[in-house]
Order: C-alpha cells, then structure tokens, then sequence
C-alpha cells in the first residue's frame, strides 16, 4: 500500500489560525501535533511504503519541515501549480505512483482529518485493501453518531461476496437537510462520505479514463514535464492549468461500476469548524467549556475559548468562541461558525493581510515575527534555524539593522563577509547586496529594524536562493 495525502485546502472556517499561507492541515489543533504530521503517524504499524504528499507551490516547505521534524521518510511531495480539486491530484499521484512500473494500491487521505480511535481506522483499511485488490475502488463510509447537514452521505447496497464488511454503493447523496439527514440517520443504510479512498493506482487511471479522458490526457502530458527541485516534483503549469476541475467523487466514484464501502467508526471528524473543535474535545471543563492556552472563565459555559498571547476574560456567556492570535481576534456564536467565511471573504476583498498572513511568518529557512512597525519603520524577529540561509538580496527602499540575540550570524554586506555574535550588530544601507546565513548548530534570534520610504515584502531583489525562489 502507498498512502496519498492530499495537503491543498485553505480550512478558511477556522480563521484566525488558519490561513492562506498556514492553513488548518498544518497547525497543531487537537494535540502537540499537526494535523498532517497525525494523518501520517496514525498508519504507524500498517505495511506502507512511504507516503506521497500533495500541496500548493507555497506550503512545500511546510510539509518538509513537518516530516522531518517527525523524521519520516516520503515517496515524493507533489506541487499543484494550481488548485484543480480531488480528482486531477490523485490522477498525478497515481501516476506518479505507476512510474517505475509498480502498480500499488493507494490509500488516499486529507492530510486535516481527526481520527481516534487508531485501531478501528487500521481494521477497516485492511477490509477496504483486501478489496483493492480485487479491483473495487472503495470509500471509507462513517457510521453516523447524528443527524448532519454538513456532510454527503453514501447509501450502501448489497454486501459483496467475500467481505464481512464490504458494501456495493447504491446511491452518493449530497449534504442534505435537517429533516432529511433524521432520515437517513434513522434508516441506517446511510453513513457519511469521509473523502477517503482506497483502490489500485491502475484501476483508478483505467476509470478516469472511461469517465474523464480529458483530465486524464492532461495530467500525462503535465507529469511527462516533471522537474525535481530537492524533495519536490513540479508538474508542467501551463499544461495543468488546462485540466477540468473536478472532485473525484463526481469524475469518478459517483460513475463506476465498482464502486465499493467500507463502514468506519472512529471517531472520526473533518475539524471543519471551531464548532467541531469543541465537539470533538475531550478536555472539556464541567460547564461544558473547553480552554486552549492563558483563559479566565467566570458563569460561562459549552464555550471554545483559544489563546495564543495573551488572557482571554469571558464573563457571563454561553455558546461562544472566542479565538486570539497575535494580530486577530474572532468572536463568535458557536452556533453561527459556519459564517466566519464570511470575514474572510472580506479581508480577501481588501486586500488584507490578515487573509493570508499571520503576524509570525514562516519561511523555509525559520520564521520572521513583525513586533512592532510605524510611518517610516519595521521592526522584526528574526530566527534562522541552523545551516540556512537567507536569499543574496538587495532593498531599492529600506536600510536594515541586524541586532544577534542568540546565537551566530554569517553576514554578507557587499564585498564583505564576517560574523556577528550575540549583542553584536551591523548595517546594512540601502541598495547593497546582502545575505544572512546561520552557520551554527543552535538557531540564530536577531531583531531587525527597517527604516525607509517603502517597507513592503515585494521590496525584495534576489540575486541566488538555495530554495528556488529567484526570479527567472
């Protein structure tokens, strides 16, 4: 088995912490882990080869840092050019998959999923292998603890020979309504679509063929033009651009023959929402709150309260969130999450940097944290983590102060290059190329202050930059 995991998606509905350039797939939102780094860790103890990831251009280095952090391995990190939905991704993982002339069953997996209850989640991927291999393509269908208006449903059929808890599926249905959702929930032939699959690369190429042969011509000619960049594999723009947007449950799964469904029960949830945050929690506090951080709580109660800085107060509220970062602050009913698209629909619309952005912003070579900015200056922390290297640069509008706090700075200021150590500093004048590099084995904190006319991020020559972000 090889898993995929599918790591685009922005999680918009769990604005603040997720963002455009850090989204929900790699915060730590339930535990000390991120939800990707949970994804891969909860096949620990299952035969696999190592996984293929899937992701957007701008979070490659994301999901490098988050495995390598854990010390695991991967079978390739693919980089979408653009967003073409589920089914072209797994066409170009499957491919990718096929290329050395194997032909695995692939396990695909959204890389922001919660999932329990392990064990149960290894057992129904080893009934759903078994029918892999026999040429289904299978979904995971959750077993329903409620009536929800936010999933599909699948209606499973007659149980296929051979399975004790193989089904054919009869029917996909899209998110119903409430009344219809007690339906379903009552009738029992209906569970929830997790967006999970399991079937044999080939199988799923022969069926994109069948009922999409456009997006599969496409993603052939995109994946012939691969380049590798580090741990990365580029697929050709221009070419994937072309593909037809589609999910793999209407290109494929709603089409097929073979469809098949392995029930699943455990404890399983998309974390689509703070709503869920709070559903999901197993820390909840007599009146039902759960605290994440520095909260004081005082008659409130069924509450999800979040704190990234500083004390949050709530006094005399019920059914609220309450979310802190260090530059946004949401508050919301509980029961009205859903709307906080809504906001960041907006801040989108105005250009807003809180859209896309956190305060701290991280980078394949650490983090930069804007502490405090005016008319005509910025001041930044700065953390390099050992053996990186910033870009070989120059500003047309800002000059720079470098202050080391810990640790040791390689700079290059011109035709100079020298070190900086802890309560040195330098600078750096506008115009003139310059480099910071931290050739310790401890990372490097220094505060930036930046004084000019113009001091936005777009101010940026680069000259060379071991991460590929030079200008071609």
């Amino acid at each position: 088995m090889k898993p995929v995991v599918l790591a685009g998606g922005s999680g918009s509905r769990l604005w603040p912490k997720s963002r455009a350039a850090l989204p929900k797939q790699f915060l730590a939102l339930t535990d000390e882990n991120t939800m990707l780094q949970n994804t891969v860790s909860r096949l620990d103890g299952l035969d696999m080869d190592p996984a293929i990831f899937i992701c957007n251009e701008a979070h490659r280095f994301l999901v490098a840092e988050q495995l390598r952090q854990q010390g695991r391995d991967h079978g390739g990190i693919l980089l979408e050019p653009v967003g073409r939905n589920t089914a072209p991704a797994i066409a170009l993982a499957a491919l990718q998959a096929c290329s050395e002339g194997e032909d695995p069953v692939l396990l695909v997996l959204a890389a922001d999923h919660l999932i329990k209850d392990n064990k149960a989640f290894h057992k129904a991927i080893q009934h759903a292998n078994a029918l892999a291999e026999q040429g289904k393509l299978v979904t995971f269908g959750i077993v329903p603890d409620c009536a929800h208006t936010g999933y599909g449903y699948i209606r499973r059929g007659e149980q296929l020979n051979h399975s004790e808890t193989g089904f054919a599926v009869s029917q996909f249905v899209e998110k119903p309504d409430m009344e219809t959702a007690e339906k379903y929930v009552a009738n029992g032939d209906y569970f929830w679509n997790s967006g999970m699959f399991m079937f044999k690369a080939s199988r799923y190429l022969q069926e994109l063929e069948k009922y999409a042969p456009e997006m599969l011509k496409v993603c052939k000619e995109a994946i012939s033009s691969e380049s590798k960049d580090l741990d990365f594999v580029r697929v050709d723009a221009d070419i994937f651009a072309t593909c037809p947007d589609d999910s793999v449950d209407y290109a494929v799964m709603e089409k097929t023959d073979d469809a098949a469904m392995v029930p699943l029960d455990a404890g399983w949830n998309d974390v689509g929402s703070w709503s869920s945050l709070w559903e999901t929690a197993d820390s909840k506090d007599a009146q039902g709150n759960v605290c994440v951080g520095d909260v004081m709580l005082t008659n409130t109660n069924n509450s999800y309260i979040n704190s990234e800085q500083r004390l949050i107060a709530v006094v005399g509220l019920d059914d609220v969130v309450v979310v802190e970062t260090k530059d946004a602050i949401l508050v919301a009913n509980k029961n009205k999450v859903q709307d906080i698209k809504t906001v960041v629909n907006e801040l989108k619309a105005q250009h807003r940097p809180e859209f896309e952005f956190h305060r701290e912003v991280f980078r394949p070579w650490g983090s930069y944290d804007s502490i405090d900015n005016g008319d005509r200056f910025q001041v930044k922390r700065i953390t390099v983590n050992p053996g990186e290297k910033l870009s070989v640069q120059m500003h047309h509008h800002r000059a720079e102060h470098w202050i080391v706090v810990s640790g040791t700075a390689k700079v290059t200021n011109g035709e100079e290059t020298f070190l900086v150590t802890e309560n040195e500093s330098t600078y750096i004048p506008i115009g003139i190329v310059h480099a910071l590099e931290n050739p310790g084995k401890v990372p490097l904190e220094l505060i930036e202050v930046q004084s000019g006319s113009y001091l936005g991020e777009d101010d940026i020559v680069r000259f060379s930059d071991r991460y590929g972000r030079t200008a071609k």
